[in-house]
């Protein structure tokens, strides 16, 4: 059986507008809407992992990157 999606993405207004398996897709969608957007591992706002326009580097420049940070905050959730 396959698993459900982890990451949740929401566009800058909020509303969630994606689930992907895997967080270099999550990246793309999130690099679509641009500033404001977010990839989350629930829906909870506590359990955001990326605000595009609040870090280092663009989305649209590298999902690698993206996945990284993302699971490097995901595994100090779990801490």
């Amino acid at each position: 059986m396959a698993s459900s999606p982890k990451y949740k993405v929401f566009n800058p207004s909020g509303e969630y507008v994606a689930s992907c398996k895997y967080a270099e897709d999550a990246a793309a969608v999130v690099a679509l809407y641009g500033d404001g957007a977010q990839i989350r591992t629930s829906h909870s706002k506590r359990d955001t992992v990326w605000i595009e326009g609040e870090e280092c580097e663009s989305a649209a420049n590298s999902v690698d990157f993206v996945a990284q940070r993302v699971s490097e905050r995901e595994y100090n959730q779990t801490i």
